[in-house]
């Protein structure tokens, strides 16, 4: 569809939106790991950290983090670099201070997700993997690790969702994703509801898409377990 000779555009804005969610997402789950780790093993400290994180950021609008990380993030860089000795300066692209918003947001409500998680496997489980003479690094990866992702799965596939639609939010910035590819065209054209028509169509095409993944890594997370229970 070459609407008006934007369709280029906007297929190279979903491209930017899908590598923003992708990356996002990846981040905000290593982040999620880590805080979950800190809340449920970690010392008294690093447990209060974890839960001042979680209970700050979700208390936070994604708009005004994204703008926090866009116009702070920056200077705080590059006063890092300046005690180390750099004198350039480090500019933050807008996809960065995107990636880094969206994860350090999401990454509290991965906590949350990951942490409930690891409260339902048994400690005997990780003790099995003590008595069998495996370190608590390989019994992460091996034992806890597949149950967190089975049971995290269905959360943080409706995560993902949110986090798809929440990539429009990073255009305020600049960044050349469908969004903002979507209101060039609209400035352009002066035909709103053609181009937003068009952009909610291909949202809705990215999230049946990532609906239609999300539900095939349940099928297969849970096969061992139904032919089990069978």
């Amino acid at each position: 569809m070459d609407l008006q000779g934007f369709g280029a555009q906007l297929a190279a804005g979903t491209w930017v939106t899908v590598q923003l969610a992708i990356v996002s997402m990846a981040c905000a789950v290593i982040l999620g790991l880590l805080g979950a780790s800190a809340k449920t093993a970690g010392p008294a400290p690093v447990r209060a950290l974890g839960t001042l994180y979680t209970g700050t950021v979700r208390g936070l609008p994604e708009l005004l983090v994204i703008l926090l990380v866009y116009f702070g993030a920056a200077n705080a860089i590059n006063a890092v670099a300046s005690m180390l000795g750099y004198t350039g300066y480090i500019a933050l692209s807008p996809f960065m201070a995107g990636v880094i918003a969206l994860a350090f947001n999401y990454g509290a409500y991965m906590t949350e997700v990951f942490r409930g998680a690891l409260a339902t496997i048994p400690a005997g489980h990780r003790e099995a993997g003590l008595a069998l003479g495996m370190g608590r690094a390989r019994i992460f990866r091996r034992i806890v690790l597949p149950q967190v992702w089975r049971v995290a799965l269905p959360a943080s596939g409706n995560i993902f969702l949110s986090l798809i639609k929440d990539t429009a939010l990073v255009s305020v910035i600049g960044l050349e994703d469908l969004m903002r590819e979507t209101s060039v065209a609209v400035g352009y054209s002066k035909e709103p509801f053609t181009f937003y028509v068009a952009a909610a169509l291909i949202y809705l095409g990215l999230t049946a898409l990532t609906t239609l993944a999300i539900h095939w890594l349940e099928r297969r997370t849970t096969h061992g377990m139904r032919t089990l229970a069978g």
